[in-house]
């Protein structure tokens, strides 16, 4: 995947990065509920899960594509989605998926790599992910009000972290929580409200189903 790196002596943010990677490091959680009504409605007899992939794999801006690669600092192109499967001992498998601007190609590719993983029992279901993989997954079971990650051992990487929850019907809306992390060295509020808009707009629009 085409990675792009930045000329730190003339990178704007570099002020803020330095802050917030050495001086303060920081990420920060923002939850509220994305109105997928439209999508909902529209997506036919498809899955709901895979159109999730896409369209939050699709609104990622670049400030949410950031990665330090060995100390060359830069952006992807584009991310690849990865997320759990769960298996029926309710166990779970981590598995992840090429974006492919092609919904249909994307569609088909995640419901075979589902299936991959669901026939591989461990922690990996689908080994060997990229380097430009970012953690976007769902719990169906709860419409939770807030999720925050935890690190165990310092702040995550650049990426961000996109949890959604259980969608529930709200006087005829189809409602879905949505909890996103992202590391203040590359974002701001600003930012991770306007990339958290553009999905509301993909979801609230979903044209690309067509």
């Amino acid at each position: 995947m085409p990675f792009t790196e930045i000329d730190r002596a003339t990178w704007p943010r570099l002020p803020y990065y330095y802050y917030f990677t050495k001086m303060q490091p920081m990420s920060f959680t923002i939850s509220l509920k994305l109105d997928i009504t439209n999508t909902y409605r529209k997506k036919g007899d498809r899955h709901f899960f895979p159109l999730y992939l896409y369209a939050a794999t699709k609104a990622l801006p670049q400030e949410l594509r950031m990665a330090d690669n060995d100390g060359q600092l830069g952006y992807y192109n584009q991310l690849t989605p990865s997320y759990s499967v769960i298996h029926d001992d309710h166990s779970i498998s981590s598995c992840w998926t090429t974006f492919d601007p092609e919904l249909a190609v994307f569609y088909a590719q995640v419901q075979a790599d589902m299936q991959q993983a669901r026939h591989a029992h461990g922690p990996v279901g689908k080994p060997d992910a990229p380097a430009n993989s970012f953690a976007c997954g769902m719990l169906p079971w709860l419409a939770f009000d807030s999720y925050t990650p935890q690190p165990v051992d310092g702040l995550p990487s650049l990426f961000p972290v996109l949890q959604a929850g259980r969608y529930t019907q709200v006087e005829g809306r189809w409602l879905m929580p949505v909890s996103l992390t992202v590391n203040h060295a590359v974002a701001d509020g600003y930012h991770a409200s306007a990339y958290l808009n553009a999905l509301q707009a993909l979801l609230a629009d979903p044209t690309w189903l067509e």
